[in-house]
């Protein structure tokens, strides 16, 4: 089994992964963390250093290797489904859920967000609500070719995924 959680950067990847692979008794994997741990920098320093499409490149051969993992959840970063054929491959290998929280809880996450993301720094909220606005209109073509979407508030409900997962098996 193999999951691949994708969405809006707050959406809930990670906590969401987390709880889910708990349940599950499987891993979790943060493909962020994962890209930092095997280049020995920080997602922002990347992108600060090399800018956005090596960042990009860096982020699909992560995604490549991860692809081989046995029993896990991942955790993509919100661009990753966007660039190359990103989520083609996450379809081919496994089952990918798309948490779609409304813009306007993403926007309250990120702003109470400890983590630093150089996408967003510096916004105020209603340039956060109209940049994650105008960044989901070129990103749900993508998102959208999940097998499973999960819209709304109750999507950190690792029960609500996995009765959904297990229904396309």
């Amino acid at each position: 089994m193999k999951i691949f959680l994708v969405g809006y950067m707050g959406c809930g990847k990670s906590t969401i992964g987390r709880k889910l692979a708990e349940v599950m008794g499987i891993s979790f994997v943060d493909l962020d963390k994962y890209i930092e741990e095997r280049y020995f920098k920080s997602v922002p320093a990347i992108f600060a250093e090399e800018g956005e499409e090596r960042f990009r490149e860096k982020e699909r051969t992560a995604l490549m290797e991860v692809a081989q993992f046995e029993n896990v959840v991942i955790g993509t970063g919100g661009g990753a489904p966007c660039f190359f054929d990103n989520m083609d491959l996450m379809n081919k290998t496994g089952v990918t859920v798309y948490i779609a929280p409304d813009t306007e809880v993403l926007a309250a996450r990120l702003i109470r967000s400890k983590t630093e993301r150089p996408l967003i720094a510096g916004k105020s909220h209603q340039e956060l609500i109209l940049f994650i606005n105008n960044a989901l209109v070129k990103r749900a073509p993508f998102y959208e070719k999940a097998k499973i979407i999960i819209r709304g508030e109750n999507n950190l409900d690792p029960q609500l995924v996995i009765d959904k997962i297990s229904r396309i098996k």
